[in-house]
Parts: C-alpha cells; structure tokens; sequence
C-alpha cells in the first residue's frame, strides 16, 4: 500500500503480518509500505523443512523490485533485518528493531517462565497449551499475568499464533536454519552503516533488555527508546506510541538525505 520510499514489515515468530495492522493506513499516507506473513505463518503455505528467512524475505523484495528500504522488524523478524542489513548494505536505507536480539546473542540467567513447558505441549500435539503458553512467554512476558494485558490484543495474539504452533512452524523451519550469518551479527555490529533504531519494552525478558543496550553501544550512531508499561512486542501493544516514534525516526532520515541533496546541489 501508499507510495514513496519503501518500508518493509518483518513480524514476530509467534504472530503473523497482522500485529501490523494498526501500523498500515498510518504508514501508508506517507509510504509504500509491505508487509509479509513469512513461510508457515498467517496465511502463506506450511514449511517442509529448515529455511533461510532472509534469503525468503530478499527473493520476496526482489520480486517486488525493490532495491533500498526501511527495514522494521519485530522479534525474530527484527534479526532477521540486521542480518539481511549485514550481508546487503546497499538494500537497507534504515534499520529499526524491535523487542530483537541479533543473531549470535546469547542468553544468560534463566530461561523464560513456562519454556519447557511449552516445549512439551507442542512435542505431544497438545496445540492449545502450547499456544497459551507461547502467549504467556512471548506477550504476557515474564513480569506480569495475562489478566494484567490487553485482553483485545491478548486474544488476537492467540489467534495469529495458532497457526505455526498447529504447523509446528518453529521447530520445522528454525530449530536448524539454512545458511546462518556467518560470522553472526552480534560480532558485527560496528559493520551497520545505516540509520538505526532500537525499541525494547521495558517489561520485556532483561535479556532483551540487555540485547538491546548491546545493539546500541555497538551500532554507530544508534538510537534507543524504551517503552514503559509493555513487553516483548512494543509495535503490537502500544501502537500509538510507536507510529510516532518510527514515523519521527523515518522523518529524520529523509530531512537529512533532502539536506545533503541541497547542500550537494545548491541550485
């Protein structure tokens, strides 16, 4: 949808392109905007094996002509942005991550509340706890309970989510994914070279947190913003606050380029 300079939308591993609709019309007005739902989630076709998503996401902007965008994405879809960012240069004009560890970025301390759990549930096909359970990691987060979220959102969530736990989506296609970054991007951040902007919840697992901060002392140039009271998905949980945000950020990078054009080309 809209036209302009392309922003591309990458979504979380445990919902589908459609945390983005409130993120649509705004972008919209100002941008073309793409969203896509990856292989074995929302309504593309189920996975038969172990995936690159980033060669998948590059085939897909190829095939839609695009040679330079904004890349924002949420989760794995935000790590699935920088590696692209990392291993095509030239294809990134901004780089936005969103609740997103790089890849290479290794957890410490304590996993997740209900992890295991989950785990279990989706080996024995129970697709209800297993789903629930995802909700409660990866939305509810591990500080609060699920009556303490936006039950709106909360069940949309559980519906976009259905989907890859019923296709076993995760531990077809990236328990061993094709073709990992290598070296991974957490080695290689001082490699970014374009506008970037890293969004964490502040009610988010601290390693995310931590993931975060890492990203920005290590990307030049970086900008953070932290949001209160939500977790692990920002974009989806406080919508309002983050259009502005990106919308602010995006603004910056194109009153700069038009300021370098001028001073390039006065006449």
């Amino acid at each position: 949808a809209g036209a302009g300079e392309t922003v591309v939308l990458s979504h979380a591993a445990f919902l589908d392109s459609r945390m983005f609709d409130e993120q649509w019309d705004v972008l919209a007005q100002r941008y073309r905007v793409i969203r896509y739902d990856m292989r074995g989630y929302g309504q593309s076709s189920a996975v038969q094996g172990p995936l690159c998503r980033r060669d998948d996401l590059l085939r897909l902007l190829q095939h839609l002509g695009v040679t330079r965008a904004h890349l924002v994405g949420c989760s794995n879809g935000g790590e699935i942005m920088l590696d692209l960012a990392l291993e095509h240069p030239d294809l990134a004009a901004s780089l936005t991550m969103v609740g997103s560890t790089p890849s290479g970025f290794e957890l410490q301390g304590e996993v997740p509340r209900y992890l295991f759990e989950m785990m279990e549930a989706a080996q024995i096909g129970d697709v209800d706890r297993a789903s629930e359970l995802q909700i409660r990691i990866w939305f509810d987060g591990q500080f609060r309970e699920p009556e303490q979220v936006n039950a709106e959102l909360r069940a949309k969530a559980l519906r976009m989510n259905r989907i890859p736990v019923e296709r076993a989506t995760f531990f077809i296609a990236d328990t061993q994914p094709l073709r990992p970054l290598d070296p991974p991007a957490v080695t290689r951040l001082g490699e970014v070279r374009c506008p970037t902007l890293i969004i964490a919840g502040a009610l988010d697992h601290p390693e995310v947190v931590r993931a975060a901060e890492v990203m920005v002392a290590g990307i030049p140039g970086a900008k953070q913003a932290l949001f209160p009271d939500c977790g692990h998905v920002p974009s989806f949980e406080r919508a309002s606050l983050f259009n502005t945000t990106l919308l602010d950020f995006l603004a910056q990078i194109t009153d700069h380029a038009a300021l370098s054009t001028a001073t390039i080309n006065p006449a």
